[in-house]
């Protein structure tokens, strides 16, 4: 039809002069119902297919943002939960080590306690043990003393003292002058 159409616009397009500003009528009235019909067609056929897609799309694009929405609530919350635990954890931490800080004092203070236990025990000891070896020393130089003064006693007198007696003799001088030092 398109071809017999232009076979009887031929000769006449001939005698006018065409160019891209001059309006055919015929023309223009073939191309219109040319463009009605293609519109009718894809009215009925190709525009449910074309807005059935177009509505698909819009619905997955809701739904995906309302999964987006839901999903941004729930890494929000699941945001403020880790740094509650986060505060949390740092908190614990926190404690523990004050806690350690308590107990490293308290060992500390145990422990200076007890060498300073040790140290008056050892003085204490030592104390002792001087005052013992005093003692020892002392009655050491008694003796000593009390032989002494009867060998000069025995030079003096030229003769010999009996032992026992004589020390008895000094022992209890000694102790009449300035007791037991």
């Amino acid at each position: 039809m398109l071809a017999f159409t232009l076979q009887a616009h031929a000769p006449a397009a001939q005698e006018h002069a065409s160019g891209p500003l001059t309006v055919d009528g015929g023309l223009m009235l073939w191309t219109l119902l040319i463009f009605a019909l293609l519109l009718a067609v894809l009215w009925k056929f190709a525009w449910p297919a074309i807005l059935g897609a177009v509505e698909a799309r819009e619905q997955a694009l809701e739904r995906q943002l309302a999964e987006a929405a839901r999903d941004r609530e729930l890494a929000a919350t699941l945001l403020a939960e880790h740094q509650k635990l986060i505060a949390e954890a740092k908190t614990q931490a926190h404690a523990v080590i004050v806690e350690a800080r308590n107990v490293a004092e308290k060992e500390r203070a145990l422990a200076i306690e007890k060498t300073k236990q040790e140290q008056e025990e050892l003085l204490a000891r030592a104390r002792r043990e001087i005052a013992a070896e005093r003692d020892s020393a002392v009655a050491e130089l008694r003796r000593e003393a009390v032989d002494l003064s009867l060998a000069a006693a025995s030079k003096l007198i030229e003769r010999r003292l009996d032992g026992e007696t004589d020390r008895k003799l000094v022992q209890e001088f000694l102790s009449t002058l300035g007791g037991p030092r």
